[in-house]
């Protein structure tokens, strides 16, 4: 008869209570956390990797099985197609980039009368489409006229610079009058008068000052007359 040695009051340990070695409770874990890993993952090919979804393809939208997990395309063709487009699209954008970088650099070129000039051209512009529905404003030519319309000023450039794009200042002149006939100025005087009223025509009469713009100054009239111009064309 074996007696046991343990002296009273010592816990007995869980493995010697159901006869299992510390070797037998390792295994046992491990085997279940091998099978608590590959719980819930489904069909699963013979070496234990997933096995692959398949992926439409970009370019000719065909089913395949991916090689790589990254892999987009089905074949070499379809590759180089992608990367034909991808290179395109890259040509493009480098070559707006070089298009605006040139642009930027004629415009720090131009000078304080080019800006004048350009500025000009969107008040005019604007002028001709604000009195799209009137005739000349210096003759009896109607609306419907099938010559060229000018922007004829009634002070001019050089003798009211202080008012050169102010838009009481401008209106709607066919080319005859305004090439030709310097304005028209005898008829353009009393028409304007009865158009804008006789308090505004002195008031132009009266600016003969010297006004010189600045480049900045002209840059924004030039946007703001475009895009005012391009409101009104809009409309029509």
């Amino acid at each position: 008869m074996t007696l046991n040695t343990q002296p009273i009051g010592t816990p007995i340990s869980p493995s010697s209570q159901d006869g299992l070695t510390t070797a037998d409770t390792q295994s046992k874990n491990s085997k279940r956390t091998t099978q608590g890993s590959t719980k819930g993952y489904g069909l699963q090919s013979g070496n234990g990797s997933k096995k692959p979804k398949q992926k439409k393809c970009k370019v000719c939208k065909t089913l395949f099985t991916p090689n790589k997990p990254l892999q987009c395309v089905c074949s070499v063709e379809c590759a180089m197609s992608i990367a034909a487009k991808r290179k395109a699209k890259e040509g493009a954008i480098q070559a707006r980039t070089e298009a605006l970088k040139d642009r930027a650099k004629r415009e720090s070129l131009k000078t304080r009368s080019e800006w004048a000039a350009e500025a000009q051209r969107e008040v005019n512009r604007y002028v001709r489409l604000r009195d799209v529905h009137l005739g000349c404003v210096s003759c009896d030519k109607p609306a419907n006229w099938d010559g060229q319309w000018h922007a004829s000023h009634f002070r001019s450039v050089g003798a009211a610079s202080a008012v050169r794009f102010n838009l009481w200042n401008i209106h709607k002149s066919c080319s005859v009058c305004n090439n030709w006939k310097s304005g028209n100025l005898s008829e353009y005087e009393p028409r304007l008068r009865q158009k804008i009223g006789d308090e505004k025509v002195d008031w132009l009469r009266s600016q003969n000052q010297l006004t010189t713009y600045s480049i900045e100054y002209l840059k924004r009239l030039k946007a703001v007359m475009k895009k005012k111009a391009n409101r009104l064309e809009k409309k029509q």
